[in-house]
C-alpha cells in the first residue's frame, strides 16, 4: 500500500547515506471544504492496525527486485524493516482545523518515508466521512444516524467508511463485517425486493412484522407511500418502530410522512 516513489526515494537516499537522518513528518490539513467549521480525526486506530502488519513478505521482495524497482542492497535493508520512530497525534473522534498537525511521525527518513501513502490514504479518507457524519448528527437534533452506505464505495472502503461514521457519532451500521470487526451496533431489516416477491405489501410487512416484531422498521415507498404508511399502521398499530422512505424528495417526504404518522 505505498506508492513506488516511497521505494525509489528510499533506494537513492541509502546510497547516498541520508537514509538515516533524523526527520518529522506532519500530516495535516491546508484547508477545510467551504463552509466547514472544524474537521474531526478518525483513522488513527487503523493506522496502528496497519503497521502490525507492515513487512516485507519473500514474495513482496522478489516483486520489488524482478521489476528493478530498487537495488539488492536495498532489498536485504527492506528484509528486516520494522519501524521504530514514534508516532503521536489527535485522538481519534477529536476536532483538527487547517494547519494542524493531526498526526506526527518521527524517525530515520528511511523508515517514515514507506509509511507516507499509507498513512495519508488512511487519514483522508476516514477522516472525510467521519467530518460528514458528524455535520449529520449536528443535524439531526439528538435523532440517532445510523450508516448504510456500504454499496456506494467498494468493499473495503465500505468497512472503514462504518466505522469512522461511528467514530463521528453514528448509533450503528448495516455493515455486519465492520459490526465484527469493530465491536458496533449492527442494523438491518428488508429492502424493496423483499416487498416486490410477496403478492402484496401487506403481505411483506406482515412477514416481516413476524420475523422482527412491531418495533422493527417498515419500507414504504415500493409501490405509494401514503397508502403504504396506512397499512403499517394497520398491519403493526401502535408498536411500530419506524418507517423508511428510500427514494424521491426525502425532506418534503419526511415531513409529509411524519405528520401522517
Amino acid at each position: 500500500m505505498t506508492d513506488m516513489y516511497e521505494y525509489t526515494m528510499l533506494d537513492a537516499a541509502l546510497k547516498d547515506g541520508t537514509a538515516n537522518r533524523k526527520c518529522v513528518f506532519e500530516i495535516f490539513a491546508r484547508h477545510l471544504p467551504q463552509g466547514r467549521r472544524y474537521g474531526v480525526v478518525a483513522g488513527t486506530g487503523r493506522i496502528l492496525e496497519e503497521l502490525e502488519r507492515f513487512h516485507f513478505s519473500d514474495e513482496d521482495l522478489r516483486f520489488l527486485q524482478d521489476r528493478k524497482i530498487v537495488s539488492k542492497d536495498t532489498i536485504k535493508w527492506l528484509e528486516n524493516y520494522h519501524f521504530s520512530g514514534k508516532i503521536r497525534g489527535y485522538r481519534e473522534g477529536e476536532m483538527f482545523f487547517p494547519d494542524s498537525p493531526i498526526l506526527q511521525v518521527e524517525g530515520t527518513f528511511g523508515e517514515c518515508t514507506l509509511l507516507e501513502t499509507l498513512l495519508l490514504s488512511v487519514l483522508n479518507y476516514d477522516c472525510s466521512v467521519a467530518s460528514a457524519a458528524a455535520r449529520m448528527v449536528s443535524a439531526s437534533a439528538g435523532r440517532p444516524c445510523m450508516d448504510m452506505g456500504g454499496r456506494r464505495t467498494n468493499e473495503w472502503s465500505a468497512v472503514a467508511a462504518s466505522r469512522a461514521a461511528v467514530i463521528g457519532g453514528f448509533k450503528g451500521t448495516a455493515n455486519l463485517l465492520a459490526a465484527k470487526l469493530y465491536g458496533l451496533k449492527a442494523i438491518g431489516t428488508a429492502a424493496h425486493c423483499f416487498t416486490l416477491v410477496h403478492d402484496s405489501e401487506r403481505d411483506a410487512f406482515e412477514s416481516q412484522i413476524a420475523a422482527l416484531g412491531k418495533g422493527t422498521t417498515l419500507l414504504v415507498d415500493t409501490y405509494n407511500v401514503e397508502e403504504a404508511v396506512k397499512t403499517a399502521v394497520q398491519v403493526a398499530g401502535a408498536d411500530l418502530g419506524g418507517v423508511r422512505i428510500d427514494s424521491g424528495d426525502l425532506c418534503v417526504m419526511a415531513r409529509r410522512v411524519r405528520a401522517q404518522l
